[in-house]
């Protein structure tokens, strides 16, 4: 069965962090090793880090300073860990796993997701899932990349904005697809989405340059059911989506035009494709 290893990000996270990680630590397929950046925490997540690190020989710890709270640094700090596999020169890998800091996993979650790659090497992208809504996109947390796709495409994250929603249309315009294993299950200890007020959403939907008609129907669609993000956060979803304004340069950036093209394509056949069953 193929090995993986997991980057996990942290911020204050003294009520979560502890059984984040040992929720990894105690799969049954155990990862090769576990990066935690710990994001410049002022609270205890520091000591239970180290704590941890007593007892978890393959767990590797980057510290930041701290800089106050910002979501930016996220995709940052990925991909510090990668480079840290490359600077330590640890084992390669045939797949990463990307872990939060609120987070838990039941305990064959990896070795279910791993045995069905293995199996159908045409998926770059799977994770599982946290409630019974049948979701089609793999969800940031919980997420297994293919490293043979990843490493040959990228090598490390695009620091811009949608860096997630980004790499699964890579994976769809080199030929691989991505799913959601729902037989996989975790669990968030936070609510999904509180720290940020859903700015992202709506705002890399533009610089990724999301078909205006895909956008408004994924707003009806979270508006409607309530799900995942709620009304309030289906609302802010549009809301910047529609008046965002992206920046020349840097993580507020637009995507290439090329890339931008690829999406607006893909999501206009599916919306063609709705359309024609809708009127059958």
């Amino acid at each position: 069965m193929g090995n993986y290893y997991v980057i996990a990000t942290c911020r204050n996270s003294e009520k979560n962090i502890e059984n984040a990680i040992l929720s990894l630590h105690n799969q049954t397929l155990k990862p090769e090793y576990i990066i935690v950046i710990d994001d410049g925490s002022t609270d205890k997540t520091p000591l239970i880090l180290n704590d941890l690190k007593k007892k978890i020989d393959n767990l590797f710890i980057i510290t930041n300073p701290d800089l106050g709270y910002n979501v930016t640094r996220i995709v940052n700090n990925w991909n510090k860990a990668i480079k840290l596999t490359i600077e330590q020169k640890l084992n390669p890998t045939d797949y990463q796993m990307i872990g939060t800091d609120d987070t838990i996993y039941e305990e064959t979650y990896a070795e279910k997701i791993i045995s069905f790659m293995d199996q159908n090497p045409k998926y770059a992208i799977v994770s599982g899932n946290y409630d019974d809504n049948k979701y089609v996109t793999p969800h940031g947390a919980g997420r297994f990349i293919r490293n043979s796709f990843f490493n040959k495409v990228h090598k490390f994250y695009p620091e811009q904005m949608g860096y997630e929603s980004f790499i699964l249309i890579s994976a769809r315009k080199n030929n691989f697809d991505y799913t959601v294993l729902h037989e996989a299950r975790f669990e968030h200890t936070r609510q999904l989405g509180q720290d940020h007020h859903f700015y992202e959403f709506g705002a890399s939907m533009r610089t990724l340059g999301y078909h205006p008609l895909f956008a408004l129907g994924r707003f009806f669609t979270y508006f409607i059911s309530n799900k995942p993000i709620g009304r309030m956060g289906a609302i802010y979803m549009l809301y910047h989506y529609l008046f965002y304004q992206p920046k020349k340069e840097g993580y507020d950036s637009m995507y290439p035009e090329d890339m931008r093209k690829f999406i607006r394509k893909i999501q206009y056949n599916k919306i063609k494709s709705i359309l024609r069953l809708k009127l059958k």
